[in-house]
């Protein structure tokens, strides 16, 4: 199976980019199932139902979120009539919406995704996400309950999603950070068989701070006032993301490689 993870999509441009050429590179790369986060996609805080509509439209089977999750009001209401969203999956018991969901594709293979939040230098501080991904993992084993595993480790620091992934390996297929917004080069498949990467990267202008115009982050790290809302950045945008390749007998990974497209950076296209 061909799962594609496309990081943090910022703002509008990014968002155009992403429902406009998904359809394209699904079918370029023979992917079976996508994975979209989306927590920045309205206006870079948050995202609608409208949105999140939309990215289900073009071909995103599942969509994850962050610390924006439930920057958009509305989402704490449509959250819970709509399965494919995802916010962080170690709220406290009692929050809207569902942190896991175990999804089919179309030839009918069960694909569970995680989508566990870190604590270090994150707000708001939520529970234990490693608590949180073993309960799920024990209740729907790879192999088992699930053809394949994927976890979206949206934090801020490499070590707390390099813990994760290594946490995971020979349990889940995929273990991918989100969250930075700058996509690093160590794609791999851990000794026991996860694929991993530090951070996807965004789906974002890259001639920013992070997704956002520059002028406003400038101003806030020279002067420490802050004048002007942050507004993301409108050039064209970079697709970020990476493909990972499963073994249908096992559900570990077999080949994993990067994907960036447009903008700025770099085109990288998964060879396998």
């Amino acid at each position: 199976m061909r799962i594609l993870f496309l990081g943090d999509i910022v703002g509008r441009a990014a968002r155009r980019a992403v429902i406009d050429r998904l359809p394209e590179i699904r079918e370029r790369l023979s992917v079976d199932f996508t994975i979209v986060n989306g927590e920045n996609a309205a206006g870079g805080f948050g995202i609608t139902e409208d949105i999140c509509n939309e990215l289900i439209d073009a071909g995103a089977d599942v969509i994850t979120t962050g610390n924006h999750a439930f920057d958009q009001r509305e989402a704490l209401v449509f959250i819970d009539r709509q399965p494919r969203l995802l916010r962080p999956l170690n709220y406290p018991p009692g929050t809207p919406g569902r942190g896991a969901g175990l999804y089919e594709t179309a030839n009918g293979r069960r694909v569970l995704v995680l989508a566990p939040m870190g604590q270090v230098y994150m707000h708001p501080l939520l529970d234990d996400p490693f608590a949180a991904v073993e309960r799920e993992l024990a209740a729907c084993p790879l192999g088992e309950g699930a053809d394949a595993v994927v976890v979206d480790m949206h934090a801020e620091i490499t070590s707390e999603k390099m813990a994760m992934g290594h946490f995971c390996d020979g349990r889940a297929s995929l273990v991918v950070g989100s969250h930075t917004h700058v996509p690093t080069a160590d794609a791999q498949i851990l000794p026991e068989g996860t694929a991993f990467m530090t951070d996807a990267g965004m789906c974002g202008d890259y001639d920013s701070v992070i997704g956002m115009e520059k002028d406003e982050p400038l101003n806030r790290f020279t002067r420490r006032i802050p004048s002007a809302r942050f507004s993301p950045a409108m050039g064209e945008p970079t697709i970020c993301g990476v493909l990972v390749e499963t073994d249908d007998a096992t559900g570990l990974a077999r080949n994993i490689a990067p994907l960036r497209t447009g903008g700025r950076l770099r085109e990288a296209w998964p060879d396998f």
